[in-house]
């Protein structure tokens, strides 16, 4: 089974992804990271990244064409993208939502419990305020480049087999919540 999880930010999809292919004993891929590594070889930080795929349909495409082969080739995996569900069709698809202002009070409250230097889009982020702008911005920008690129709503809860408000869940919650719908999608199997 490919299990594909999207979301807003610091919706906690990280997280449950992680989490998921641990329990699963699947592979975990992180498209988040496969893009900061990009972003680095060209010297440059996520966000600056981010502005050059809105103006550069060929950096999403080189991402897609990965995606769209590893959905091929492997199995057993939870893919952590915004549009691995759109490239990988036979997947279980997983949308984790929160409101803007949960997402960042989310992003917030990890920042000011530790300091990522991987994480380079952060550094911007110095109060509450911000954070929540920098989460507007992010689902403005992305619902423009994937409608523009691809056709498709990356926040259209049709696309998804299961499309969880986790705005007022705890992690554990969040987590419990999206292991039981893929325990049950196991059995069907």
């Amino acid at each position: 089974m490919i299990i594909t999880i999207s979301g807003k930010p610091g919706s906690g999809k990280s997280t449950v992804a992680e989490r998921l292919a641990a329990d699963l004993g699947y592979k975990r891929y992180y498209v988040g990271a496969m893009w900061r590594e990009a972003a680095r070889a060209r010297g440059m930080n996520i966000t600056e990244f981010g502005a050059l795929a809105n103006r550069d349909a060929s950096i999403d495409k080189e991402f897609e064409k990965k995606i769209e082969e590893l959905g091929k080739r492997e199995d057993d995996f939870v893919i952590e993208s915004r549009t691995a569900w759109h490239f990988i069709p036979h997947s279980v698809k997983i949308f984790i939502d929160v409101t803007a202002e949960e997402g960042a009070r989310r992003i917030w409250g990890a920042i000011q419990k530790k300091n990522s230097k991987d994480r380079t889009e952060e550094k911007h982020l110095t109060s509450l305020a911000a954070a929540l702008e920098s989460v507007r911005d992010r689902i403005a920008k992305e619902t423009i480049r994937y409608q523009k690129y691809y056709g498709i709503d990356i926040f259209d809860p049709g696309h998804y087999d299961l499309f969880l408000d986790a705005t007022s869940l705890s992690p554990e919650e969040e987590y419990l919540s999206v292991q039981a719908f893929v325990k049950k999608r196991l059995k069907r199997i």
